[in-house]
């Protein structure tokens, strides 16, 4: 698998590296650090495009009486080898005591600038270390867990427009994910989806009916026309997948 590989720029005392995949397992290093209060995204899932970098938002506390240099948090499966590629700018030391540091840490995801596979949606293991001055380091799993997801697109057309009360509106749209392998949106087919209606004047829409997609992704349903409103489709992800609400199509009922 090869060995670390950083590429660090020190610039305004903070530091952007660029991280390959690490020898040794999670939790099997040198010790004598001590990681608390790791947070990814504020624990929410990383939601990753086709062509937009995507930047989260990352923080730790570390306690260590080594002089040391290069923490950080990172994503891994099975072993510490096995890590997802991307970006980290972190601050310097925000110092809490002589030995205590709080570390802010920015994880950078861009699919235009490297190849992603997408396979490598769904969950990760969440680890920490540091590199120690004059070699070694630490490096330790924190048993949590970060859920990386493509993200999805909605549609939505609501016709005929205006409509007849009592008449028959067809909504129609398309669910599409992110492919990061061809960075291109395609089709999601299965996928079943909430379709919504707000009528005029009010602040909030209701779940109409759910359907599925076909095997294109494309949504069809009819409803009766009672109210002029909005209409929209909304789907709620999964855990490769992230959830995703299209336009809304306002239709006067007359």
């Amino acid at each position: 698998m090869g060995k670390k590989v950083w590429r660090a720029v020190v610039a305004g005392g903070a530091a952007a590296v660029f991280t390959a995949m690490a020898a040794g397992p999670a939790g099997a290093a040198e010790g004598g650090v001590s990681f608390t209060r790791v947070q990814v995204n504020g624990g929410k899932p990383i939601v990753i495009g086709v062509s937009k970098e995507v930047a989260v938002p990352t923080s730790f506390r570390m306690a260590t009486t080594h002089k040391w240099k290069w923490p950080a948090v990172f994503l891994y499966r099975g072993s510490a080898d096995d890590r997802l590629w991307h970006a980290i700018e972190t601050s310097d030391c925000i110092r809490v005591s002589s030995s205590v540091c709080d570390i802010k840490e920015t994880m950078y995801f861009d699919p235009s600038e490297w190849d992603m596979r997408n396979s490598e949606a769904g969950a990760w293991k969440v680890a920490a270390e540091v590199h120690f001055e004059g070699g070694g380091g630490d490096t330790d799993d924190e048993g949590l867990t970060a859920y990386v997801k493509r993200n999805s697109r909605l549609t939505v057309n609501a016709s005929p427009e205006p409509v007849s009360k009592g008449k028959t509106i067809t909504v129609t749209g398309k669910v599409t994910r992110a492919d990061w392998q061809t960075r291109k949106y395609v089709s999601y087919a299965g996928r079943l989806v909430s379709l919504q209606f707000k009528p005029t004047g009010a602040t909030s829409y209701t779940t109409v009916k759910k359907v599925y997609a076909n095997g294109s992704g494309n949504l069809k349903t009819t409803v009766k026309a009672s109210k002029t409103g909005t209409w929209r489709w909304v789907y709620y992800g999964n855990t490769t997948t992230g959830p995703s609400t299209s336009a809304g199509d306002n239709v006067v009922v007359r």
